[in-house]
């Protein structure tokens, strides 16, 4: 099954965000837990959570991902950031126990801000040792970053290095945005299949459980994080249907973060890979 989606917002509701969701073809969705440049989350509603769970059997969508917000850096220099992050993180866990269980949790690994990427990835390891549960059902994934400023995870590398401190690291995943890692480095355009090779034999497969979807503004290694919509950056179109058609990623939820004003936008991406899916089997 072609899992495919984009980020929607829940203002309205998680049935609402479903509904949403099914009119424009998606299967899946990626939402904020709270404003992405941090505050606190807006409480969860009962009655909309047992209507969602109506809802999403009707459209199909047995997966789910959430987005931390954006200010969350359990790295940083300065310490009530840090005690802000591990607040975040703990209740947003607790609280996708309550929405979906045994779904998706992202976020941004984090930011050195001069500190050094060692210190970093410690640190980050250490917040999540702080965080993570044995009995929860949610798998927190650290996503690939482009590299722009001081940004901890612009290498496979270092992404393995949280992992690796990381006590229950089986709680532990990688959400792979390809923006992210073209404006890295890595080359997949022209050598898919190495920049596979390489992330299975740095982080492991087994532990890439999505994948954000989005062409870039920018050439590769620019460390600029931009995203374009599909086809019309650096990346292009093609590129971006050999990734959803890989053997090793074409089981994986997809997830649309292009800049569109509107649903309709997503709604023809979504067409558009639906179509080169059936089209590279046949």
């Amino acid at each position: 099954m072609f899992t495919i989606g984009c980020h929607l917002s829940i203002a309205k509701g998680f049935a609402a965000a479903a509904r949403d969701a099914g009119s424009i073809g998606a299967n899946t969705f990626q939402f904020f837990t709270r404003n992405p440049r941090g505050g606190k989350a807006k409480p969860l509603d009962d009655d909309d959570l047992r209507s969602f769970a109506t809802v999403r059997e009707q459209f199909g969508i047995h997966r789910i991902l959430a987005h931390a917000p954006y200010t969350l850096n359990p790295s940083s220099a300065k310490p009530e950031t840090r005690e802000f992050a591990l607040q975040t993180l703990a209740d947003d866990l607790d609280r996708m126990e309550r929405i979906m269980p045994g779904q998706l949790y992202n976020m941004h690994p984090g930011a050195h801000v001069g500190q050094g990427a060692q210190a970093a990835v410690e640190m980050i390891a250490d917040a999540l040792n702080a965080v993570l549960s044995p009995g929860q059902t949610t798998t927190l994934l650290l996503e690939t970053m482009a590299g722009k400023g001081s940004e901890v995870g612009r290498t496979f590398e270092e992404v393995a290095a949280i992992i690796e401190r990381v006590e229950l690291s089986d709680h532990v995943g990688v959400c792979l945005d390809t923006c992210h890692v073209w404006d890295g480095g890595y080359d997949i355009v022209s050598d898919l299949d190495g920049v596979i090779d390489q992330f299975d034999s740095v982080i492991g497969l087994d532990r890439l459980r999505a994948v954000h979807l989005n062409d870039s503004k920018n050439p590769r290694a620019a460390h600029k994080d931009r995203h374009e919509k599909l086809g019309e950056g650096l990346i292009g179109f093609d590129a971006l249907a050999a990734v959803v058609n890989h053997p090793a990623l074409e089981a994986l939820p997809f997830y649309l973060e292009t800049p569109h004003d509107d649903l309709a936008g997503y709604a023809g991406e979504i067409e558009r890979l639906k179509k080169a899916r059936v089209e590279q089997r046949e």
